[in-house]
């Protein structure tokens, strides 16, 4: 009777903690949504921003602006920068933007 008992207690005592572990969980996963977006496993947290908003404006008087933006979309998806700007200023998003290239081995960021 008193293992029964014992092991009636130390079920109820697993199922509060896990009830516990779970609740402070669901709030660490509630913080890291409301910070960003964590890529990979051994990533940083980064956080979204709005590649055709920034793209638009970067590629707002390019002479081809369809392929300006299809690349620029490519850029800022990888590498999570645009530079401001109509042109130039492309080292401001560092190596990731200045030597991603084309099959052609031509830059392809614009």
């Amino acid at each position: 009777m008193a293992s029964r008992m014992l092991l009636l207690v130390g079920i109820l005592v697993i199922f509060c903690v896990a009830e516990q572990v779970s609740t402070i969980m669901d709030g660490e996963i509630e913080k890291i949504n409301q910070q960003g977006v964590v890529r990979g496993v051994n990533r940083k947290l980064m956080e979204e921003i709005d590649c055709d908003g920034l793209c638009g404006v970067r590629c707002s008087l390019h002479s081809r602006p369809n392929v300006c933006m299809r690349a620029c979309g490519t850029c800022c998806v990888r590498c999570k920068c645009v530079p401001p700007g109509t042109s130039g200023n492309r080292e401001v998003c560092g190596t990731c933007y200045t030597d991603m290239t084309t099959h052609g081995n031509k830059t392809k960021c614009p």
